[in-house]
């Protein structure tokens, strides 16, 4: 069941203060709440890192700072429904539905829209662009949660795109095993390993999100041989300390989830609170190297505004580089040098 934000559902929820009720009304009117019963269930106390992820905060409207679509998707999609930015892989917007509208979305600006799933006419069209593009050999299905389509019209995107011949890979970009996780069965697991190779990306971004019921629902994915990966948005009062992040990527690869990215918030209108230095990213990412597998450790990453493109961040442990001579801090903060590979000048 899912709760959506009107001044009925609000009042059933014993949760929120009079006060609050009327800031939440005042934010619904421009960004659209919605959450489900089972994710609202794990909010422990007003102002939590679940809290700040699924109730409207009057700091949406107050922050003027963003832009509605800063990384430019729309300049970048040929064909409805499809964003094609990088050389070999595409985005295949599948619906604009959500289990939940989470506050830092970064298609904010879609939060609400009436449209929903793909008509069968776009999903022929974007089929068409890509058998013509042999260049792409990778599809990424998402939304939108593709997750809240019925089976048969989720599997009837996957089974068209497969078909292609030159599409290697599909991914499925998902918050549902998180946010609903019943809604993960036996039924669409038997699904979806018809249709391998293929990859779910979910997003957990705090420890407080695994729960029993979301980690059988990756358990179940995984025993269907769907490998899966976790991206987490670096989000202010929600994840932003290295002692969180080693929690949630240890209990992450303890249910075969791997961290694949924790993203630097985009410059979405509406979402500047969440926003954290880079410092505080690249702190965390130095936080986890060398002190856990190199499993656990997230590629940071920045999506650049208008339309640049993902650019990964690493904290820089070169000190200094001197005439083949290199010095490097480690992850205790001690220093070491390593002479780099010389090849001897080709001779006349």
């Amino acid at each position: 069941m899912n709760t959506m934000c009107s001044q009925t559902a609000l009042d059933d929820i014993p949760l929120f203060t009079a006060k609050q009720r009327e800031a939440i009304t005042r934010v619904t009117r421009k960004y659209p709440m919605r959450v489900t019963d089972y994710y609202l269930g794990l909010i422990r106390e007003p102002g939590d890192a679940i809290y700040r992820q699924c109730i409207p905060s009057e700091e949406e409207l107050t922050n003027a700072s963003g832009q509605p679509d800063p990384l430019k998707e729309d300049a970048h999609s040929p064909v409805p429904r499809l964003h094609h930015r990088y050389p070999d892989r595409v985005l295949l917007m599948a619906t604009n539905n959500c289990a939940m509208y989470c506050r830092f979305c970064t298609r904010k600006r879609n939060i609400g829209d009436r449209t929903t799933a793909i008509t069968a006419e776009e999903l022929a069209n974007a089929v068409e662009y890509l058998s013509d593009h042999e260049e792409v050999c990778d599809v990424l299905i998402s939304g939108g949660d593709p997750l809240t389509l019925p089976q048969k019209k989720l599997e009837k995107i996957i089974k068209s795109v497969r078909t292609i011949p030159h599409i290697d890979i599909i991914r499925i970009g998902t918050r549902i095993p998180c946010i609903d996780p019943k809604q993960v069965t036996e039924e669409l697991c038997s699904m979806l390993k018809k249709y391998h190779p293929l990859y779910i990306n979910v997003q957990f971004n705090n420890p407080a999100e695994i729960t029993p019921q979301s980690q059988q629902a990756c358990t179940m994915l995984a025993d269907a041989g769907i490998q899966l990966g976790n991206q987490s948005v670096l989000l202010r009062g929600v994840n932003d300390s290295p002692e969180v992040m080693k929690e949630l990527v240890r209990k992450l690869l303890a249910m075969r989830v791997k961290p694949y990215y924790l993203f630097i918030p985009d410059m979405v209108k509406g979402t500047g609170h969440f926003r954290t230095s880079l410092e505080t990213g690249l702190e965390i990412i130095d936080a986890i190297q060398g002190r856990m597998s190199g499993m656990a450790t997230p590629q940071l990453v920045i999506d650049l505004e208008n339309g640049g493109g993902k650019v990964a961040l690493s904290p820089d442990h070169i000190i200094d580089k001197q005439d083949g001579k290199y010095t490097f801090r480690n992850f205790e903060n001690k220093k070491y040098e390593y002479i780099d590979f010389q090849p001897c000048e080709k001779r006349s």
